[in-house]
């Protein structure tokens, strides 16, 4: 809502992602998708970060051996189930995190806010909790707030 507050959040942020994406026009892109879908979604932005840097490590064409696809990696299955045609969408950044943002607050609601079991539904990782703490150290260590 306040301009200056996104300002200030998107330098932090930028500065703490450099290393993973040093094109600042990607890492720009990344950031305006990643806080403007989490806001949307109501999730907090730094959580979403923390769940691409487990997921992809901010490798916008990363490929899992499941074949999840983007940053978020997202299931191809999800494309036709949340209205779009082409699991290629994935690999825009756009789509990939407003796409992987809508599924991770599907669990999340599914879980009544719970963060270790909502991740695990996120990750295919029901019943264990190593994907969790993994985001949830990444969030707590590296895309706290300030």
């Amino acid at each position: 809502d306040d301009r200056f507050d996104a300002e200030v959040w998107l330098t932090d942020m930028s500065r703490r992602l450099a290393d993973q994406v040093p094109d600042p026009k990607e890492r720009l892109q990344i950031l305006k998708a990643v806080h403007q879908q989490a806001t949307r979604a109501q999730l907090a932005p730094e959580l979403v970060l923390a769940v691409i840097d487990v997921e992809s490590n901010f490798d916008r064409f990363a490929i899992s051996a499941s074949s999840a696809l983007g940053l978020m990696q997202v299931m191809p299955f999800w494309v036709p189930q949340l209205g779009y045609r082409d699991k290629n969408q994935l690999f825009d950044i756009r789509t990939n995190v407003l796409l992987g943002c809508r599924i991770l607050k599907y669990y999340l609601d599914m879980e009544h806010g719970d963060l270790v079991k909502g991740l695990a539904r996120y990750n295919g990782s029901v019943g264990r909790r190593g994907y969790a703490d993994r985001v949830l150290d990444r969030l707590r260590l590296k895309w706290y707030r300030m």
